[in-house]
């Protein structure tokens, strides 16, 4: 009885990827609730969808992300253990409401990019002779337009990196929304994309990645006065080619308006190319707490920043 019944399940299974095109019932019921989602956003005015959304994700996000929340008041504890727990509860709620106004205004991108809401504060000399540089952003803000800044100011096509949607169908909308944003190329995160994006900056184009997340085979170094594992992807590539490495911070202001700020980072070239990059991270990363310390609620806080 126990084979029948898992022959059956099986054969149910099986069934459902042919009926269903071989994209499970699931996927398809979620990429149809995200479209849904899009078009009763899309038809609000732009302040009214992002507003919305930020406070259904503000009620709904720690219930429905439990696991999320957890970490979120966890990581709020260890960066700010001079805070009390509600104001760490505070900041969590905000970034909730963050995270739901990111949710609207992705669907929005084109509008947001051609509507005049960013302001971009770069070096006088970023963008003078168009050429190739890496820039990396933190997950604050709004980061999906953080590669703005490169588009704004120079003619160096920006390519950059992303990280698959579990449901493929809903990624294939995501990264469609997205690529207008990446006249370089949006590649996908794989083994073989290091190698793409160097290519890409061998060949004179810019890099836009966001490099704020956790990688337990890059060094630790110093955030928020703990070791953190982090991603020395950017710092190599600028000290290998000798390009120009900056971070950019991207603030979200009232109406849905964002200022975006450039700042370089010093790059040693010494005889040492490791403790170069390991350096280089270190002062990509400082310069990423000195931002989201300002603006605490626009961060990301559920990522399992340090291990």
């Amino acid at each position: 009885m126990v084979n029948a019944m898992t022959g059956g399940r099986f054969g149910a299974s099986r069934w459902l990827q042919r009926r269903w095109g071989g994209v499970s019932l699931r996927y398809r019921l979620e990429d149809l609730a995200f479209g849904l989602s899009g078009l009763c956003l899309s038809a609000l005015p732009l302040e009214s969808a992002s507003w919305l959304s930020g406070r259904l994700w503000r009620v709904f996000g720690p219930r429905l992300g439990s696991r999320r929340q957890t970490r979120a008041l966890a990581n709020l504890a260890l960066a700010f253990p001079e805070k009390s727990a509600a104001e760490h509860a505070a900041l969590a709620a905000a970034m909730w409401e963050n995270l739901g106004r990111i949710f609207a205004e992705t669907f929005r991108l084109a509008a947001i990019a051609a509507s005049g809401r960013l302001t971009i504060e770069a070096p006088c000399d970023f963008g003078k002779t168009n050429e190739a540089s890496v820039v990396c952003a933190a997950h604050q803000g709004n980061w999906e337009i953080a590669v703005l800044a490169v588009s704004a100011k120079t003619s160096a096509k920006p390519a950059g990196v992303y990280q698959r949607i579990k449901n493929p169908l809903v990624d294939a909308r995501v990264r469609a929304m997205r690529g207008f944003l990446y006249p370089g190329g949006l590649y996908p995160k794989t083994p073989a994309t290091p190698r793409q994006l160097i290519r890409h900056a061998r060949e004179g184009g810019t890099l836009a990645v966001l490099a704020d997340q956790r990688d337990m085979r890059g060094p630790r170094v110093p955030f928020f006065n703990r070791a953190a594992p982090s991603t020395p992807f950017p710092a190599m590539v600028a000290r290998t080619l000798g390009l120009k490495l900056y971070a950019g911070e991207i603030i979200r202001n009232p109406n849905v308006r964002f200022t975006i700020r450039l700042v370089e980072i010093p790059v040693p070239q010494t005889e040492d190319r490791e403790a170069d990059i390991v350096a280089a991270t270190a002062a990509l990363q400082a310069e990423f707490e000195r931002t989201i310390r300002l603006h605490p609620e626009q961060w990301m806080w559920s990522h399992r920043r340090w291990g």
